[in-house]
Protein backbone atom coordinates (compact mmCIF):
# COMPACT_ATOMS: atom_id res chain seq x y z
CA UNK A 1 0.00 0.00 0.00
CA UNK A 2 1.18 3.54 -0.56
CA UNK A 3 0.56 6.78 0.31
CA UNK A 4 1.99 9.77 -1.61
CA UNK A 5 3.40 12.63 0.18
CA UNK A 6 3.14 16.11 -1.53
CA UNK A 7 6.53 17.10 -1.07
CA UNK A 8 8.97 16.42 -3.45
CA UNK A 9 12.10 14.11 -2.25
CA UNK A 10 14.21 17.37 -3.14
CA UNK A 11 13.36 20.57 -3.82
CA UNK A 12 12.92 21.47 -7.92
CA UNK A 13 14.14 24.84 -8.62
CA UNK A 14 14.30 25.80 -12.57
CA UNK A 15 15.58 29.07 -13.54
CA UNK A 16 13.40 29.50 -16.48
CA UNK A 17 11.87 27.21 -19.35
CA UNK A 18 13.87 25.13 -21.59
CA UNK A 19 11.78 22.23 -23.76
CA UNK A 20 14.82 21.34 -25.00
CA UNK A 21 16.76 20.17 -22.00
CA UNK A 22 13.46 19.02 -20.83
CA UNK A 23 13.56 16.51 -23.46
CA UNK A 24 17.45 15.46 -22.81
CA UNK A 25 16.18 14.88 -19.30
CA UNK A 26 13.81 12.49 -19.89
CA UNK A 27 16.45 10.00 -20.81
CA UNK A 28 16.47 9.50 -16.72
CA UNK A 29 12.70 9.25 -16.98
CA UNK A 30 11.50 6.94 -19.17
CA UNK A 31 15.29 5.90 -20.25
CA UNK A 32 16.40 2.26 -20.13
CA UNK A 33 18.98 3.57 -16.91
CA UNK A 34 15.71 5.92 -15.78
CA UNK A 35 14.29 5.87 -12.73
CA UNK A 36 11.03 3.77 -13.78
CA UNK A 37 13.51 1.04 -14.89
CA UNK A 38 14.75 0.74 -11.61
CA UNK A 39 11.87 1.10 -9.53
CA UNK A 40 10.49 -1.81 -11.65
CA UNK A 41 13.67 -3.21 -11.52
CA UNK A 42 13.60 -3.65 -7.77
CA UNK A 43 9.90 -3.73 -6.72
CA UNK A 44 9.96 -7.11 -9.08
CA UNK A 45 12.80 -8.23 -7.33
CA UNK A 46 11.86 -7.32 -3.85
CA UNK A 47 8.54 -9.22 -4.23
CA UNK A 48 10.17 -12.39 -5.35
CA UNK A 49 12.66 -12.19 -2.53
CA UNK A 50 12.74 -14.70 0.16
CA UNK A 51 15.91 -13.12 2.48
CA UNK A 52 14.34 -11.01 4.44
CA UNK A 53 16.88 -8.80 4.75
CA UNK A 54 17.41 -8.05 0.75
CA UNK A 55 13.74 -8.04 0.63
CA UNK A 56 13.62 -4.97 2.69
CA UNK A 57 16.16 -3.04 1.05
CA UNK A 58 14.84 -3.98 -2.68
CA UNK A 59 11.04 -2.52 -1.85
CA UNK A 60 12.79 0.46 0.37
CA UNK A 61 15.56 1.43 -2.83
CA UNK A 62 12.44 0.74 -5.35
CA UNK A 63 10.34 2.93 -3.64
CA UNK A 64 12.79 5.76 -3.43
CA UNK A 65 13.62 5.29 -6.80
CA UNK A 66 9.46 6.53 -7.84
CA UNK A 67 10.19 9.63 -5.54
CA UNK A 68 13.34 10.57 -7.96
CA UNK A 69 11.01 9.38 -11.09
CA UNK A 70 9.34 12.45 -9.69
CA UNK A 71 11.63 15.08 -8.61
CA UNK A 72 12.92 13.94 -12.48
CA UNK A 73 9.32 14.50 -13.84
CA UNK A 74 8.65 17.59 -12.11
CA UNK A 75 12.10 19.35 -12.98
CA UNK A 76 10.58 18.72 -16.61
CA UNK A 77 7.46 19.72 -16.50
CA UNK A 78 8.77 23.32 -15.36
CA UNK A 79 11.16 23.24 -18.13
CA UNK A 80 8.24 23.15 -20.43
CA UNK A 81 5.87 25.35 -18.58
CA UNK A 82 5.95 28.08 -20.78
CA UNK A 83 5.96 26.31 -24.27
CA UNK A 84 2.73 24.31 -22.57
CA UNK A 85 0.98 27.59 -22.21
CA UNK A 86 2.30 29.67 -25.31
CA UNK A 87 0.78 26.57 -27.38
CA UNK A 88 -2.42 26.44 -25.23
CA UNK A 89 -3.44 30.13 -25.36
CA UNK A 90 -1.65 30.54 -28.85
CA UNK A 91 -0.22 34.25 -27.44
CA UNK A 92 2.78 33.71 -29.91
CA UNK A 93 2.86 34.05 -33.60
CA UNK A 94 3.18 31.44 -34.97
CA UNK A 95 6.88 31.72 -36.20
CA UNK A 96 8.08 32.26 -32.72
CA UNK A 97 5.86 29.27 -31.32
CA UNK A 98 6.99 27.13 -33.89
CA UNK A 99 10.71 28.38 -32.90
CA UNK A 100 9.83 27.74 -28.98
CA UNK A 101 8.18 24.18 -29.79
CA UNK A 102 11.45 22.83 -32.10
CA UNK A 103 14.15 23.94 -29.48
CA UNK A 104 15.68 20.44 -29.96
CA UNK A 105 15.68 16.71 -29.26
CA UNK A 106 12.48 15.59 -29.31
CA UNK A 107 11.13 18.63 -27.80
CA UNK A 108 8.00 19.28 -30.76
CA UNK A 109 6.68 15.96 -29.69
CA UNK A 110 6.69 16.46 -25.79
CA UNK A 111 4.55 19.96 -26.48
CA UNK A 112 2.66 19.03 -29.10
CA UNK A 113 1.27 15.43 -28.14
CA UNK A 114 2.11 15.45 -24.41
CA UNK A 115 1.32 18.71 -23.61
CA UNK A 116 4.49 19.51 -22.07
CA UNK A 117 3.78 16.69 -19.67
CA UNK A 118 6.64 14.17 -18.61
CA UNK A 119 6.17 11.19 -20.96
CA UNK A 120 7.85 7.71 -20.54
CA UNK A 121 10.04 7.62 -23.31
CA UNK A 122 13.68 8.41 -23.28
CA UNK A 123 15.16 11.72 -25.02
CA UNK A 124 14.69 10.36 -28.80
CA UNK A 125 11.15 9.44 -27.96
CA UNK A 126 11.34 6.00 -27.94
CA UNK A 127 8.61 4.74 -25.47
CA UNK A 128 9.47 2.76 -21.83
CA UNK A 129 9.12 -0.89 -22.44
CA UNK A 130 9.27 -3.24 -19.56
CA UNK A 131 12.81 -5.01 -21.40
CA UNK A 132 14.61 -2.92 -19.37
CA UNK A 133 14.23 -4.73 -16.48
CA UNK A 134 16.43 -7.60 -16.76
CA UNK A 135 15.96 -9.25 -13.27
CA UNK A 136 16.81 -13.11 -13.43
CA UNK A 137 15.63 -14.15 -10.07
CA UNK A 138 19.30 -15.25 -8.34
CA UNK A 139 20.36 -12.23 -6.06
CA UNK A 140 24.30 -12.91 -6.93
CA UNK A 141 23.22 -12.06 -10.63
CA UNK A 142 20.29 -9.36 -10.04
CA UNK A 143 22.18 -7.82 -7.63
CA UNK A 144 25.61 -7.30 -9.73
CA UNK A 145 22.84 -5.96 -12.93
CA UNK A 146 21.89 -3.61 -9.86
CA UNK A 147 25.04 -2.46 -9.76
CA UNK A 148 25.91 -1.81 -12.92
CA UNK A 149 21.91 0.02 -13.42
CA UNK A 150 23.29 2.25 -10.51
CA UNK A 151 26.53 3.31 -12.23
CA UNK A 152 25.24 4.00 -15.65
CA UNK A 153 22.08 5.75 -14.36
CA UNK A 154 25.62 7.94 -12.48
CA UNK A 155 27.30 8.41 -15.80
CA UNK A 156 24.55 9.29 -17.50
CA UNK A 157 22.86 12.10 -14.92
CA UNK A 158 26.88 13.33 -14.89
CA UNK A 159 26.49 14.01 -18.75
CA UNK A 160 22.97 15.80 -17.85
CA UNK A 161 24.82 17.90 -15.00
CA UNK A 162 27.36 18.96 -17.40
CA UNK A 163 24.74 20.43 -20.54
CA UNK A 164 23.13 22.79 -17.93
CA UNK A 165 23.88 25.84 -16.52
CA UNK A 166 20.88 26.25 -14.64
CA UNK A 167 22.57 26.24 -11.04
CA UNK A 168 19.03 24.66 -9.43
CA UNK A 169 18.64 21.84 -12.40
CA UNK A 170 22.57 21.22 -11.27
CA UNK A 171 22.02 20.87 -7.72
CA UNK A 172 18.68 18.62 -8.26
CA UNK A 173 20.42 16.30 -10.19
CA UNK A 174 23.39 16.32 -8.14
CA UNK A 175 21.56 15.08 -5.94
CA UNK A 176 20.03 12.22 -7.71
CA UNK A 177 23.16 11.35 -9.46
CA UNK A 178 24.76 10.63 -5.24
CA UNK A 179 21.87 8.60 -4.57
CA UNK A 180 22.86 6.30 -7.32
CA UNK A 181 26.43 5.98 -5.43
CA UNK A 182 24.63 5.32 -2.07
CA UNK A 183 22.27 2.49 -3.71
CA UNK A 184 25.65 0.89 -5.36
CA UNK A 185 27.03 1.09 -2.01
CA UNK A 186 23.93 -0.78 -0.78
CA UNK A 187 23.61 -3.47 -3.74
CA UNK A 188 27.68 -4.12 -2.88
CA UNK A 189 27.04 -4.75 0.77
CA UNK A 190 23.92 -7.10 0.44
CA UNK A 191 25.94 -9.25 -2.86
CA UNK A 192 29.05 -9.67 -0.65
CA UNK A 193 27.19 -10.54 2.43
CA UNK A 194 26.16 -13.78 0.22
CA UNK A 195 29.39 -16.02 1.49
CA UNK A 196 29.56 -18.36 -1.84
CA UNK A 197 28.61 -15.25 -4.32
CA UNK A 198 30.61 -16.29 -7.42
CA UNK A 199 30.33 -17.89 -9.82
CA UNK A 200 26.17 -16.96 -9.89
CA UNK A 201 23.65 -19.90 -9.33
CA UNK A 202 24.59 -23.05 -7.89
CA UNK A 203 26.23 -25.09 -10.57
CA UNK A 204 30.12 -24.81 -10.58
CA UNK A 205 32.44 -24.51 -13.60
CA UNK A 206 33.87 -26.99 -14.80
CA UNK A 207 37.32 -27.17 -13.77
CA UNK A 208 38.75 -28.00 -17.07
CA UNK A 209 38.25 -24.52 -18.70
CA UNK A 210 37.85 -22.50 -15.39
CA UNK A 211 41.26 -21.17 -16.06
CA UNK A 212 41.64 -20.54 -19.40
CA UNK A 213 42.38 -17.35 -21.24
CA UNK A 214 41.45 -17.38 -25.42
CA UNK A 215 43.63 -14.95 -27.16
CA UNK A 216 41.27 -14.75 -29.84
CA UNK A 217 42.03 -11.10 -30.98
CA UNK A 218 45.83 -11.05 -31.77
CA UNK A 219 48.11 -8.85 -33.56
CA UNK A 220 49.21 -5.47 -33.24
CA UNK A 221 47.82 -4.20 -29.85
CA UNK A 222 47.81 -7.48 -27.65
CA UNK A 223 48.43 -6.79 -24.12
CA UNK A 224 49.03 -8.64 -20.60
CA UNK A 225 47.47 -7.40 -17.87
CA UNK A 226 46.06 -8.97 -14.43
CA UNK A 227 42.92 -10.53 -16.50
CA UNK A 228 45.38 -12.58 -19.01
CA UNK A 229 48.33 -13.68 -17.70
CA UNK A 230 49.66 -14.68 -13.93
CA UNK A 231 48.96 -18.25 -11.46
CA UNK A 232 45.31 -17.44 -12.30
CA UNK A 233 45.70 -17.88 -15.62
CA UNK A 234 46.65 -20.48 -18.59
CA UNK A 235 46.77 -18.51 -21.80
CA UNK A 236 45.95 -20.19 -25.31
CA UNK A 237 47.69 -18.72 -27.93
CA UNK A 238 47.71 -20.70 -30.37
CA UNK A 239 43.96 -21.13 -31.24
CA UNK A 240 44.42 -23.46 -34.02
CA UNK A 241 46.35 -26.25 -31.99
CA UNK A 242 43.76 -25.82 -28.98
CA UNK A 243 40.37 -27.20 -31.21
CA UNK A 244 38.24 -28.61 -30.17
CA UNK A 245 38.35 -27.52 -26.38
CA UNK A 246 37.39 -30.91 -25.77
CA UNK A 247 38.47 -34.47 -26.43
CA UNK A 248 36.29 -34.89 -29.76
CA UNK A 249 36.08 -34.43 -33.15
CA UNK A 250 34.92 -30.69 -33.22
CA UNK A 251 32.10 -31.64 -35.40
CA UNK A 252 28.70 -31.42 -35.31
CA UNK A 253 26.34 -34.10 -35.07
CA UNK A 254 22.97 -36.15 -34.06
CA UNK A 255 21.56 -39.51 -34.01
CA UNK A 256 18.68 -39.72 -36.39
CA UNK A 257 16.19 -42.44 -36.74
CA UNK A 258 15.65 -44.80 -39.72
CA UNK A 259 12.85 -42.57 -41.11
CA UNK A 260 14.55 -38.84 -40.46
CA UNK A 261 17.71 -40.39 -42.42
CA UNK A 262 15.16 -41.63 -45.52
CA UNK A 263 13.77 -38.07 -45.28
CA UNK A 264 17.44 -35.63 -44.94
CA UNK A 265 18.51 -38.08 -47.76
CA UNK A 266 15.75 -37.83 -49.94
CA UNK A 267 16.01 -33.76 -49.48
CA UNK A 268 19.78 -33.53 -49.71
CA UNK A 269 19.79 -35.46 -53.30
CA UNK A 270 17.10 -33.51 -54.35
CA UNK A 271 18.80 -29.86 -53.40
CA UNK A 272 22.06 -31.13 -54.26
CA UNK A 273 24.31 -28.72 -56.00
CA UNK A 274 26.18 -29.32 -59.47
CA UNK A 275 29.55 -28.11 -58.98
CA UNK A 276 30.20 -29.04 -62.62
CA UNK A 277 27.09 -26.21 -63.99
CA UNK A 278 27.65 -22.85 -64.34
CA UNK A 279 24.36 -21.55 -65.80
CA UNK A 280 23.28 -18.26 -67.38
CA UNK A 281 21.58 -16.23 -65.23
CA UNK A 282 19.60 -13.34 -65.03
CA UNK A 283 22.95 -11.24 -63.60
CA UNK A 284 24.37 -12.71 -66.98
CA UNK A 285 21.62 -11.82 -69.24
CA UNK A 286 21.35 -7.83 -67.86
CA UNK A 287 24.94 -7.48 -67.00
CA UNK A 288 26.33 -3.43 -67.69
CA UNK A 289 29.09 -1.80 -66.55
CA UNK A 290 30.14 -2.30 -63.26
CA UNK A 291 28.46 -5.94 -62.94
CA UNK A 292 32.46 -7.46 -62.78
CA UNK A 293 33.48 -10.93 -64.88
CA UNK A 294 29.98 -12.41 -66.24
CA UNK A 295 29.77 -15.82 -67.80
CA UNK A 296 29.67 -14.76 -71.49
CA UNK A 297 33.48 -14.64 -71.04
CA UNK A 298 33.52 -18.19 -69.99
CA UNK A 299 31.55 -19.75 -72.71
CA UNK A 300 33.42 -19.55 -75.83
CA UNK A 301 32.45 -16.66 -77.89
CA UNK A 302 29.86 -13.92 -79.06
CA UNK A 303 27.74 -16.97 -80.97
CA UNK A 304 28.01 -19.55 -77.93
CA UNK A 305 26.36 -16.65 -75.72
CA UNK A 306 23.95 -15.55 -78.10
CA UNK A 307 22.78 -19.34 -78.31
CA UNK A 308 23.04 -19.48 -74.59
CA UNK A 309 21.38 -16.33 -74.11
CA UNK A 310 18.46 -17.18 -76.15
CA UNK A 311 17.50 -20.61 -74.62
CA UNK A 312 17.63 -18.47 -71.18
CA UNK A 313 15.10 -16.68 -72.67
CA UNK A 314 12.93 -18.72 -73.92
CA UNK A 315 13.01 -20.59 -71.11
CA UNK A 316 12.40 -17.42 -69.12
CA UNK A 317 8.98 -17.25 -71.86
CA UNK A 318 7.63 -20.46 -71.03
Amino acid sequence: MFMHNKRLQYTVRVAEPNPALASLLLEQFGGPDGELAAAMRYFTQGLAEDDPGRKDMLLDIATEELSHLEVIGSIVAMLNKGAKSSLTEATMEEADLYLSINAGGNSHTQSILYGGGPALTNSSGVPWTAAYVDSRGDPTCDLRSNIAAESRAKIVYERLINITDDAGIKDALGFLMTREVAHQKSFEKALYSIKDNFPPGKLPGLAAFANTYVNTSQGEGDALGPWNEGEQWERIDDIPASLPADSGDGQASVQLGDQEMQDYAAMTGRLKSDPNLSPVTGADLGGGPGAGKLSDEDLGGASDMDDARAQALAKTAV
